[in-house]
């Protein structure tokens, strides 16, 4: 889908024309669509392209009269659960004229932009839209860290009662999603920087400022994924331990239980044995049986005595 915004008196207005001063938003474009662009600005459809291929790795590059600028942009994974996101290309083109965004799905940071949540935006003014843009990729990462953090609170907070399968799932793919965080915004800080760097692009003298807003929120969501890594593999280590621990508990009741359990086997299995009965002690005895059933609850109420002093019971 191809549409095409101008500003026009601080209103974003939506044209049909690819004139100067115009951004061409492209969310997963046709190949008609890319042609018709790549023809229309002299842009190698390859170019356009790259930016909805899933593996397509942040980068920057100055081609012959427009530059390639791609960046990693988080989505939320569809059918998964809570907190579990990945990231996908943001292709930015930018001419002389005008600037293309390019896209594989319909996500918040041009969504914001296209219904005009952006204060002092304009299609004119292209590397501010470029850095504007960064930034809001940058408060998306963090929004959505800080919901993976409460989704791991939450996680903890059960683990005092029972532990599921689906818990240590969930952490799993909470920690996944934080390894493409990391990845894809230290990539990010790198495109921004050489970014910085590059004369060719114009700025305003306001520029500066925002970039440096950039370049503080993506250290910032770098800095926080460090941290929420971090408590994560905390919180992974301490559901081993818990887990070892019950483990560790129900086989020293099992042990004790069976300790318990051999003192009547043993003394019944005395008895059961083919020997004469003059030599079995109480075996001659009208309450013989009573005696022995009750020498072996005292043994088996000692015993159970014993192994509670010692925490085994």
């Amino acid at each position: 889908m191809m549409k095409i915004y101008r500003t026009q008196d601080k209103q974003l207005t939506r044209v049909d024309d690819m004139n100067e001063g115009a951004w061409i938003c492209l969310t997963n474009p046709t190949d008609d669509e890319v042609r018709r662009v790549a023809a229309t600005l002299d842009i190698e459809p390859a170019d356009i392209v790259a930016a909805t291929d899933p593996e397509e790795s942040a980068r920057i590059s100055l081609e012959d009269g427009y530059t390639v600028i791609i960046v990693d942009i988080p989505v939320k994974v569809d059918g998964a659960g809570e907190g579990t996101y990945t990231t996908i290309p943001l292709g930015i083109l930018l001419t002389q004229e005008l600037i293309v965004t390019v896209c594989s799905t319909d996500t918040a940071v041009i969504g914001d932009f296209a219904a005009c949540r952006v204060k002092g935006f304009s299609t004119r003014k292209k590397m501010r839209f470029v850095y504007q843009l960064l930034y809001r990729a940058a408060t998306m990462y963090q929004q959505e860290l800080r919901l993976i953090d409460r989704r791991r609170q939450a996680i903890e907070k059960n683990l005092a009662g029972e532990l599921k399968d689906s818990d240590l799932m969930e952490l799993h793919g909470l920690e996944s999603t934080l390894v493409y965080f990391a990845t894809s915004l230290r990539a990010n800080a790198t495109v921004l920087d050489r970014l910085t760097r590059y004369k060719r692009l114009e700025q305003y003298p306001d520029d500066r400022e925002l970039l440096d807003d950039v370049i503080v929120e993506i250290r910032q969501a770098i800095e926080m994924t460090s941290i929420y890594r971090d408590d994560i593999k905390g919180t992974r280590e301490l559901f081993s331990s818990i887990l070892d621990n019950r483990l560790n508990n129900a086989m020293k009741y099992l042990t004790s239980i069976t300790l318990l359990m051999a003192v009547p086997t043993v003394i019944s299995g005395l008895y059961g044995m083919n020997v004469q009965s003059d030599g079995m002690p109480f075996a001659n005895t009208t309450a013989g049986f009573a005696i022995v059933l009750g020498l072996t609850l005292a043994l088996c109420v000692f015993a159970a005595w014993v192994l509670h002093k010692k925490h085994m019971l």
